[in-house]
C-alpha cells in the first residue's frame, strides 16, 4: 500500500512538473551572478582588478540575498562555469536536443519487482 501511494505521489510530482514546464516555468533558485554581472566581472577581470574589488560593486538582484553583494566564491566559480559553456558548446546544445527529447517521450515507470516476476 505504501509503494502505491509513493507511486501516486511520483506520477503526481511528474505531471506537475510536465505542466510547469509548458508553461515555461522552471523550479529552482534564480542565478546569482546574472549574465550582466558576469560581463562587470569577466571585463574587470580583464583590466586586472581583483574579485575583492569588483565584489562591493555587484548586487544581487532577486532571491533570498536580494540587494547584497554575491559571495567571492560565487565570483571564482561564474568565470569558470562560463569558460566550460565556451570552450564546449556543442555539448551544451547537445544536452539541450536531449532533455527537448525526453520531455516529449513517455514517462519512464519503475520496473517491477523481480519477486513479482518469478511468483
Amino acid at each position: 500500500m505504501a509503494e502505491t501511494e509513493r507511486e501516486n505521489i511520483r506520477e503526481s510530482t511528474l505531471e506537475g512538473l510536465d505542466t510547469a514546464a509548458r508553461e515555461g516555468k522552471h523550479g529552482g533558485r534564480p542565478p546569482v551572478i546574472t549574465d550582466d554581472m558576469l560581463h562587470t566581472v569577466l571585463r574587470r577581470r580583464a583590466g586586472g582588478e581583483s574579485v575583492e574589488q569588483i565584489r562591493p560593486d555587484l548586487i544581487t538582484p532577486t532571491g533570498k540575498r536580494k540587494g547584497q553583494n554575491p559571495s567571492v566564491a560565487s565570483i571564482y566559480r561564474a568565470p569558470a562555469e562560463h569558460a566550460k559553456r565556451e570552450a564546449r558548446p556543442e555539448a551544451v546544445e547537445q544536452a539541450h536536443a536531449d532533455f527537448a527529447d525526453l520531455r516529449d517521450a513517455d514517462v519512464p515507470r519503475p520496473r517491477p519487482d523481480a519477486a513479482a516476476l518469478s511468483s
